[in-house]
């Protein structure tokens, strides 16, 4: 079967798109891991279909993790997907359905784009702001669950070995996303990411969100904060008035083309 897709990048967190608002499309696990593999496929930190809304926003957006797991949200790709819906209708505001919300995105004057979330719970059964796990992190769910830790540097952290522990730690029955954030300044945060079925990227939209949301609830920072990444930066604001979460970046295209992949 031959597929035609959008490969975009956020930060240098990157995405194979798939476009099937039209044409219905149904792929098993191993093919979602066939496309997203580095060497044998197009390679991707998530891969994206594009389908019909039924919850009365403009399209759906579906999240397959390199692993052929679904996510439930991701910044980084609903910035990238937004872009690319909006200029295809000359527009400068859409909204995006996935498994856990409706997003609302917008194309600010000078060509970044915005992506709202409405719903932030912050607190379960127990005190998210102090979790029971050794390093005293933070618990945020962006639509997404995300482990926060605040470190001194996060360079200085080894990820990809702490990384997967906390994942799959027992605490987390459907894992988690993992943060290494470190204060640059009272208003600026470094951060390094460990994502749930993908592993280390250069950036997590959702993570910088919820590190934002970790740092303001630990009382480390105000409401609007930079967050540094690998890929480039993202300026996150967690506005008082109605709890909602604003994301804005940078997103780019890298190329179009076709795989065929085993059926």
């Amino acid at each position: 079967m031959d597929l035609e897709f959008l490969k975009m990048h956020g930060l240098g967190n990157d995405f194979v798109i798939l476009d099937a608002r039209k044409r219905p499309l149904s792929l098993t696990q191993s093919q979602i891991r066939h496309i997203s593999d580095r060497r044998r496929g197009v390679g991707c930190d998530q891969l994206i279909t594009l389908e019909p809304s039924s919850g009365g926003a403009d399209f759906f957006m579906r999240i397959h993790n390199p692993d052929g797991s679904e996510a439930g949200a991701c910044g980084n790709a609903s910035r990238c997907v937004a872009d690319f819906f909006m200029t295809e209708l000359g527009r400068d505001h859409c909204r995006i359905e996935t498994i856990s919300n409706i997003m609302e995105c917008t194309r600010t004057p000078d060509g970044l784009i915005t992506v709202e979330w409405n719903e932030i719970p912050v607190q379960n059964q127990c005190d998210t702001l102090y979790l029971p796990i050794e390093g005293d992190p933070v618990g945020v769910s962006m639509g997404n669950p995300h482990c926060v830790f605040f470190c001194g540097n996060p360079d200085d952290v080894s990820v990809d070995k702490l990384g997967p522990n906390v994942e799959h730690d027992p605490f987390f029955p459907e894992r988690t996303n993992v943060e290494y954030v470190g204060m640059l300044g009272p208003d600026h945060l470094r951060m390094r990411v460990w994502e749930r079925g993908a592993g280390i990227t250069q950036a997590c939209g959702t993570g910088a969100c919820a590190a934002a949301v970790a740092a303001v609830r630990r009382g480390l920072t105000g409401r609007r904060v930079r967050v540094t990444l690998d890929g480039g930066d993202l300026m996150i604001e967690w506005r008082e008035t109605d709890g909602h979460v604003f994301m804005t970046g940078a997103v780019a295209y890298a190329f179009k083309g076709a795989i065929s992949i085993p059926s």
